[in-house]
């Protein structure tokens, strides 16, 4: 029996010859050869590598006050949550952000939102995210979990240098207490 494999067009067979159903001599149906459509159900390359990181992200022990999945049964669209460290005037916050994946990755950064407002010099009011591993610094070396971590940092080491909002960064550099104190109330308004 002849193989299925694709064919660059729909050929028609002779009628003469065996091959499948109704002596299509392709081994199509009635004369005309069948076209194999690859199965629906198959994963690229690049949903392959998130499948993978899913896996691991779920047993990384640094990401203990983090998850993150897909959202429904998008593979490519992920909602994750982070716990507001202790210690910081995130403290007690659920933040929750969003996650795209483009179909390029790992060749291209994913896009990550924070869906809960946070009062945060690197975070603007639309929830983008100033972040170099998501923009120049991004190789494909990198995973979800490296990025969850790093924005984990980013949240208790704010770089007021690289700020998405220039009034929160003023005021981290110059009063820090009130700083702490607006992100505190902010935390307890939106966060929790």
């Amino acid at each position: 029996m002849r193989s299925s494999t694709p064919t660059s067009g729909l050929p028609s067979g002779d009628g003469s010859g065996g091959g499948g159903i109704g002596g299509g001599g392709n081994g199509g149906i009635g004369g005309v050869g069948v076209r194999v459509w690859p199965p629906t159900t198959s994963v690229s390359s690049s949903g392959k590598r998130i499948q993978k990181e899913m896996q691991e992200l779920n047993v990384d022990p640094l990401l203990a006050d983090c998850s993150a999945g897909p959202k429904g049964d998008n593979l490519y669209h992920w909602v994750s949550t982070i716990i507001g460290p202790q210690g910081s005037p995130y403290e007690g916050g659920i933040f929750f952000l969003d996650i795209i994946f483009p179909p390029e990755y790992p060749f291209k950064a994913p896009k990550v939102t924070f869906k809960t407002r946070i009062y945060h010099c690197n975070v603007d009011t639309a929830g983008n995210l100033n972040l170099d591993i998501l923009k120049d610094g991004w190789s494909p070396a990198l995973t979800i979990s490296k990025v969850l971590i790093a924005i984990k940092s980013i949240i208790t080491n704010p770089d007021p240098y690289t700020s998405r909002n220039s009034s929160i960064a003023q005021l981290y550099l110059t009063d820090r207490a009130k700083h702490h104190k607006i992100a505190a109330d902010w935390t307890k308004r939106f966060a929790q």
